[in-house]
Parts: structure tokens; C-alpha cells; sequence
């Protein structure tokens, strides 16, 4: 049976029997049954590489240790307000770290945790860039090119023409989005394969 560890654009946990393609966590959720029990348990939600110094990263949910997380690619893991880790992504967590402005991880943790509380606001999907989610009929899609793609755990589905106007709610924190605007990509995958296949 699958653990309730995959997080979705909204930031939401699931239990699914997709893996994905990036591994994070923001503390420890679970109880001694693994079951879930809060959200988060600090600022730092954090999205890492899914092998690291020789370490593969396995869903194990320990009694009182951090709950391992699982995103389908970077993109729902920005979209769910998780940044670079600065261990197995050092270079990437550099990068990031220069883009957002900020010099000190409890600075950007901050901010990101405010921006993922705060409400959501309205854009012109026109002018958003690749790898940023929206909103239609409450369910999280994909901006890219010239098409919206349907979130699911296991890869991205149905397509749709991106409207050239007309607005739709942003899920992205703000602070991601502007790093998305900068064309940042890094060690993990931006995107998982099946937003690139027809």
C-alpha cells in the first residue's frame, strides 16, 4: 500500500504508487504508525536528488525522524513552495540562493513559508513562464509553451492550447516564480518526461 508521502502542485500529501523524480521533506509529519499528522513541522521544505553520496533515498517514515517526500519533478516542487537543498544541491542552492536576493536559507525559508500561506492571486497566463502551475477547475496544470498540462502523480495528461488572455490563479509562490522567470534548472528534473512526449 502507498504511503501518504507524494506532494502535489498544491502541496498537498497523497498516497500514490508514483514515485517520482525528486525527493525533499519538511520535517517530521508522521506518527509511529505513519500515519500523517501535520503538514509541515518547519519552514525549510527543502527538494534534494534522489541519490546522493551513494545514498538512495527510500521511503522508511521512522518513528520521530523526517518524512521522506517525493514530487513528480521540480516544478511541483517549486509549485509546492519547496527550494534547492544547500547539501545534495549545493551548486543549485548557490544559484537559487543568488536569484532570490537573499544570502541566509532562514531568510528565503521565511519567505517562501509567508508566500505559501498567503493568498493565491490572479495572473495573465500569457505571461507566465514555463514550469509555473495554475488553477482550472480547481485542479493544478502546467504552463508550458503554448499548452496547459494536467498534473497527475504519475506524469502529466490531458493538454490544452495556453489562452493567449485571460487570467487564472497562480500556484507557484511569487519568489518561485520569479526564479522560473530567470530559467533556472538544476540537478534534479525541471520536468518530468511526459510534459516533453505527444
Amino acid at each position: 500500500m502507498p504511503l501518504q508521502n507524494r506532494v502535489t502542485p498544491l502541496g498537498e500529501l497523497i498516497a500514490d504508487p508514483a514515485r517520482g523524480l525528486v525527493y525533499g521533506n519538511r520535517g517530521c509529519l508522521h506518527d509511529a504508525h505513519r500515519n500523517i499528522v501535520r503538514r509541515f513541522q518547519v519552514k525549510r521544505w527543502i527538494a534534494c536528488r534522489l541519490e546522493f553520496k551513494e545514498r538512495r533515498r527510500v521511503e522508511k517514515l521512522p518513528p520521530g525522524r523526517f518524512t521522506e517526500l517525493f514530487f513528480l519533478d521540480e516544478a511541483t516542487a517549486f509549485s509546492a513552495g519547496h527550494r534547492p537543498c544547500a547539501e545534495c544541491r549545493r551548486e543549485d542552492y548557490n544559484r537559487f540562493m543568488q536569484l532570490v536576493g537573499e544570502k541566509r536559507a532562514d531568510a528565503i525559508d521565511a519567505r517562501l513559508h509567508a508566500e505559501r500561506l498567503g493568498p493565491r492571486h490572479s495572473v495573465v497566463v500569457a505571461d507566465l513562464p514555463d514550469a509555473t502551475f495554475v488553477l482550472r477547475d480547481d485542479a493544478p496544470w502546467l504552463v508550458l509553451g503554448t499548452e496547459l498540462l494536467r498534473w497527475s502523480p504519475a506524469g502529466y495528461t490531458e493538454r490544452l492550447a495556453r489562452p493567449r488572455n485571460g487570467e487564472a490563479t497562480v500556484i507557484t509562490p511569487p519568489s518561485l516564480l520569479g526564479v522560473l522567470r530567470a530559467g533556472f534548472t538544476g540537478a534534479v528534473p525541471l520536468l518530468h518526461g511526459s510534459a516533453r512526449s505527444r
